[in-house]
């Protein structure tokens, strides 16, 4: 990510938008800098996911909100980036703080949707990673997505996926769609109560 973002560091934010004023209020010159200021932030779901930009107001994000704030920067920057949505199994491993909800249902892994940016190829991801944390190396799934799939058309896909993922597996006997979304949702709670991760 580093890589991706030292390529976009020569790159001043000049005034095109409320997003690129909001970001120079907060002392970032350039698309990186801004980048890492979202970074820096504590994982959390915003009050409402569909208004990204609450995610300076509220102080907090997850992936899906942090990376449409800077993928909007960047459309005001005419920086090219690319909103993805990707899903992978999310464990204890390379999502810490997990671990518990899934032993709990009997699980040592569950399909997770995540969001990034890829500029010129690299992958650029903001959410923030805790310590000890595996990189996801392997995706089930990648799309590119439009800022305005982050809401209902995110989690259809993901729902979908996740029914097929079910229908593969020994866990698809004993767990329906509903109760392994719940079992997704009790996930993102724990995070959200304790170190931010990766979902969103």
């Amino acid at each position: 990510m580093h890589d991706a973002l030292d390529r976009l560091a020569d790159r001043p934010l000049h005034d095109a938008g409320p997003l690129t004023r909001r970001f120079r209020e907060l002392g970032a010159s350039d698309f990186a800098a801004a980048a890492r200021h979202v970074l820096r932030l504590p994982y959390g779901r915003i009050t409402e996911r569909t208004r990204f930009w609450l995610v300076l107001d509220e102080g907090r994000g997850t992936c899906t909100t942090k990376h449409a704030l800077l993928a909007e920067l960047a459309r005001e920057q005419s920086i090219d980036v690319q909103l993805t949505l990707a899903i992978y199994e999310m464990s204890e491993r390379n999502t810490p703080g997990v671990g518990v909800v899934l032993a709990r249902h009997g699980l040592d892994c569950i399909p997770e949707a995540h969001c990034f940016l890829r500029h010129e190829g690299a992958r650029i991801d903001v959410t923030g990673v805790p310590a000890g944390a595996e990189p996801i190396e392997r995706f089930l799934y990648q799309e590119p997505i439009t800022i305005a799939q982050i809401g209902e058309y995110k989690s259809a896909r993901h729902r979908r996926f996740l029914a097929e993922w079910l229908a593969e597996r020994p866990e698809g006997a004993r767990l329906d769609l509903e109760e392994a979304w719940r079992i997704r949702e009790a996930c993102i709670a724990a995070l959200g109560a304790g170190t931010y991760a990766r979902p969103g």
